[in-house]
């Protein structure tokens, strides 16, 4: 009896054995589940990194074409002025902005307003990826007005 107790008792601690190991039967599944979900991780990392710089590279040319229509609006402000403070932003902003100077900020002057545009391309942090950048401002014209 005892030997038959024995025996019926090694087979349940053999059949159990594998359930109460951590891992059980999968053990060694964690790495390989890494390596399949590794390469996806990264690619939505560096996706989610380009489009913040594409956001910080368009913010940059609005706030270039914006000081430069802020510039060029003044009363009797000389031509070339909004081009000029536009060069001064760019150059003080850093590189989030390239190819800004390849036709360089281009402002348009008429006697009620002005128009500043400035172009470029953002900062590629996934080499071979390129995304244009082009915004434009808008202002009136100071001038004495009668009334």
């Amino acid at each position: 009896m005892v030997r038959r107790l024995t025996a019926g008792w090694c087979r349940v601690v053999a059949a159990t054995r594998h359930r109460l190991l951590p891992g059980g039967g999968e053990r060694g599944g964690n790495p390989v589940e890494l390596a399949v979900a590794l390469p996806a991780i990264l690619v939505m990392l560096f996706a989610s990194i380009q489009v913040a710089v594409v956001f910080v590279a368009r913010s940059t040319a609005l706030n270039a074409a914006q000081s430069a229509v802020n510039a060029q609006r003044l009363y009797d402000a000389p031509a070339g002025t909004g081009e000029d403070r536009a060069v001064e932003f760019l150059e003080a902003a850093g590189d989030w902005l390239v190819d800004w100077d390849e036709p360089g900020p281009n402002c348009t002057a008429t006697d009620t307003d002005v128009t500043c545009t400035v172009s470029g391309r953002a900062l590629s942090v996934v080499p071979g990826v390129s995304f244009a950048v082009e915004q434009t401002a808008h202002g009136t014209v100071e001038r004495w007005t009668e009334p």
